[in-house]
């Protein structure tokens, strides 16, 4: 999934996912921080944020939910005084677009964003989420579904610690299934074995880290 549109405001909602799915991009929506509070972020390549929102504000979601998560996340809003976008963009989001706004101009910032990381390269691994693929000096590295998957939230999270816990309710919530320590660490041994390099630090008793 492309972008998770956070937004209470039915107009917007609908005229937003008509222009992104007419260009080629796939929407999720919800109009209320308790749904979001239950999605899988790490599923969405861009987030689209409200602040006010009918059960809080998007500044606390963010500091919640996103916060070091390396999710580019854009606020959309009709908050406009000047300390609300200094709040905005020093919690981290990449952009503070306030309300009302050109459809235009939006699309072409998402479109920025998503494509830049679309393909990522550290050492002589290349991640590329738009064919889910990995390699390895340009050849392709045979990781079933679930281990790109896996990977995938270390490569959208380069220089930062992802938990081991974020990991196993990743996956969890992907196949339905119990996981414990001892599954994620099997997982990872098997990942690191058909990379054939050493990418994947470990974060003793807190989780994994991709440097550049």
């Amino acid at each position: 999934m492309d972008i998770l549109l956070i937004e209470d405001n039915l107009t917007i909602t609908k005229a937003l996912t008509y222009t992104f799915e007419t260009n080629g991009l796939t929407v999720k929506t919800v109009n209320n921080l308790t749904d979001a509070y239950d999605l899988t972020l790490a599923h969405y390549k861009l987030i689209l944020l409200d602040v006010s929102l009918p059960d809080g504000s998007g500044f606390d979601f963010y500091k919640d939910m996103l916060f070091n998560k390396n999710i580019p996340t854009i606020f959309l809003t009709a908050k406009s005084l000047e300390d609300d976008v200094v709040k905005g963009l020093n919690l981290g989001a990449v952009d503070y677009i306030t309300k009302p706004f050109s459809t235009r101009v939006l699309l072409a910032k998402i479109n920025k964003y998503i494509k830049k990381e679309n393909v990522v390269k550290v050492k002589n691994i290349t991640f590329d989420f738009d064919k889910m693929e990995v390699y390895n000096d340009g050849n392709l590295v045979n990781l079933t579904s679930l281990e790109i998957k896996i990977l995938g939230l270390l490569f959208k999270s380069i220089n930062k610690v992802v938990t081991r816990d974020y990991i196993i309710n990743y996956i969890w919530d992907i196949t339905g299934n119990d996981v414990n320590d001892n599954t994620l660490t099997v997982y990872l041994k098997r990942i690191r074995e058909k990379l054939g390099v050493d990418l994947i630090k470990t974060v003793k008793g807190v989780g994994y880290r991709i440097d550049e």
